[in-house]
């Protein structure tokens, strides 16, 4: 998923008038009904892991709170899949359409469809690499922001060691936005230590099942690994059983940096499997409400609104874990 990286907006609201037909969807074509009932039609990547399932549940529940009526597709992780999502959100003419695409590239010509019929689109988790003026705003994570707090505690980690250190990444969905940006992050500030070697990466897919597969196959390739970085938990996690069953222990033999902070994988931080993880917030679902009105309104909003994150040792987490939402 080679693409240009989206520059955060620094703050300027974007009149929706300025984007040819976007408000024109309005109360008139609504769902079809008539109602003043706004209808929302989402295309979610699919259910690949804890982060997204937590994803889906913020969007359903927020969408119910809001009044909102919610048309929701699963994409199973596949383009096609959303692209006929969309194109059927536009023939039903639903007032907004929002959708977390599956990879990058791909999406203008239902883009310049969506354009055409007047339904202003909103991006959530996941950017694209299309003309911006096709979609009114972009709501999400800054991925390479996070690949770079990856690389920022490796570095710490590591500043006093003359020693190589060998490291193995478990990339995203190969195209996905997440899995290129936390990549370029990650490799960015990890320069910076010469020592800092990435001797194989490799997709894991954003799944435990396939990141255990993966991490097995690098552990009979590489003897000599001292560190994993994982693209998310779940991958994370699966590499952490085909690390225990080489018998190896995880946190320790192996240090583990992962992103996502779900549940299962601050769990395994405060266990010590995991050394740091780097969070990325799921929970959109209010945000994402409180854009779908302000578009249906014909208010501005910003053209890219970035969700607040932190990062967590096993100290953090041990403290988050009684309240953690996901």
């Amino acid at each position: 998923m080679k693409r240009r990286i989206l520059a955060a907006a620094a703050g300027a609201a974007l009149a929706l008038a300025s984007l040819a037909a976007c408000g024109d969807s309005g109360s008139d074509s609504g769902s079809g009904s008539g109602s003043d009932k706004i209808t929302l039609g989402f295309s979610q990547v699919g259910a690949e892991s804890g982060w997204r399932t937590a994803n889906t549940k913020s969007i359903k529940e927020e969408a119910a709170a809001a009044g909102i009526d919610l048309k929701f597709a699963d994409a199973q992780q596949k383009q096609e899949n959303q692209i006929a999502a969309i194109r059927s959100f536009i023939k039903q003419k639903v007032d907004v359409i929002a959708f977390s695409p599956v990879v990058v590239t791909g999406w203008d010509a239902v883009l310049k469809e969506a354009k055409a019929a007047g339904i202003p689109v909103v991006l959530t988790d996941r950017a694209v690499d299309s003309d911006p003026s096709m979609y009114v705003t972009f709501l999400g994570s800054d991925f390479v922001e996070e690949g770079k707090k990856a690389g920022q505690w490796l570095v710490d980690e590591y500043k006093d060691s003359d020693e190589t250190v060998n490291i193995v990444q478990l990339e995203g969905t190969v195209g996905a936005a997440p899995a290129i940006d936390r990549k370029k992050g990650f490799a960015e500030v990890i320069k910076a230590n010469p020592n800092l070697k990435v001797i194989a990466s490799q997709s894991g897919e954003f799944t435990r099942a396939k990141g255990k597969e993966v991490m097995q196959a690098l552990l009979k390739a590489h003897k000599d690994i001292d560190v994993l970085y994982a693209h998310n938990d779940d991958m994370g996690l699966g590499a952490i059983q085909a690390i225990e069953e080489a018998g190896k222990k995880p946190g320790e033999d192996i240090k583990i940096i992962t992103v996502d902070a779900v549940r299962d994988g601050m769990q395994a931080l405060a266990d010590g499997k995991i050394n740091f993880i780097v969070e990325c917030n799921p929970l959109l679902g209010g945000q994402l409400m409180e854009i779908v009105k302000k578009v249906h309104a014909d208010e501005p909003v910003e053209r890219r609104i970035v969700t607040e994150e932190t990062v967590f040792d096993q100290e953090a987490a041990k403290k988050a874990l009684p309240s953690r939402q996901y």
